[in-house]
């Protein structure tokens, strides 16, 4: 089965529609200063909304282990995503301070080299994207090679998502802007996007 996430969630009721949507993970910026970064506060609502059969990862660029592992520490979050320049050395401590959280490294994919630095990662999940979070696509077919799990990223929406997860068949997806409509969460997109890969998943 595709793990579906959907990431970037703002607002307790982009939670409430998750619940909805029902994917396997959900997603939110914890970290400051970017367009979808949420307050602990939010965070905290966001957590209290959300279904707790839906795992929910703190998004953290270049944040200290402290400061990860307080919202660890407080139940905010259920699994950990990194999107800065956190080497395997930062991804061993937190692992071994949290042996039972998932640690998803992202990385954007521009060539092999990129391909084969997600590979030597030692998080439990990597995250393969175009961009950070622009929703951008890259080229695909070097995907190929991959040796482990991955979560395909950057550039998808409700209509496309059904024919990646058939010809690339992996681990699982991840959105953001492709499930938003002017800015904001849409629960329709939202839905469309964990029900399309479903469907695919099941050969209907």
């Amino acid at each position: 089965m595709t793990r579906v996430k959907l990431c970037g969630l703002m607002r307790p009721q982009d939670a409430a529609a998750a619940n909805d949507a029902a994917p396997d993970l959900a997603g939110m910026i914890v970290s400051p200063g970017f367009r979808r970064s949420v307050s602990r506060d939010i965070a905290a609502k966001i957590r209290r909304t959300l279904s707790k059969e839906i795992s929910l990862c703190g998004v953290f660029v270049n944040a200290s282990l402290e400061e990860i592992e307080s919202y660890l520490a407080e139940g905010l979050i259920n699994a950990v995503q990194l999107h800065g320049n956190e080497d395997n050395k930062f991804i061993d401590a937190l692992r071994s301070a949290y042996p039972q959280i998932p640690v998803i490294k992202a990385f954007v994919i521009q060539g092999l080299d990129d391909i084969r630095k997600a590979e030597a990662s030692h998080a439990d999940l990597v995250l393969l994207d175009g961009g950070s979070g622009q929703g951008a696509a890259f080229d695909h077919s070097l995907l190929s090679d991959v040796s482990r799990d991955y979560i395909l990223a950057g550039g998808l929406d409700p209509d496309n998502v059904g024919n990646l997860v058939r010809y690339l068949r992996p681990w699982g997806v991840d959105t953001s802007s492709g499930i938003e409509t002017d800015g904001e969460k849409d629960p329709k997109k939202m839905t469309a996007f964990v029900k399309n890969v479903r469907t695919e998943d099941s050969g209907v």
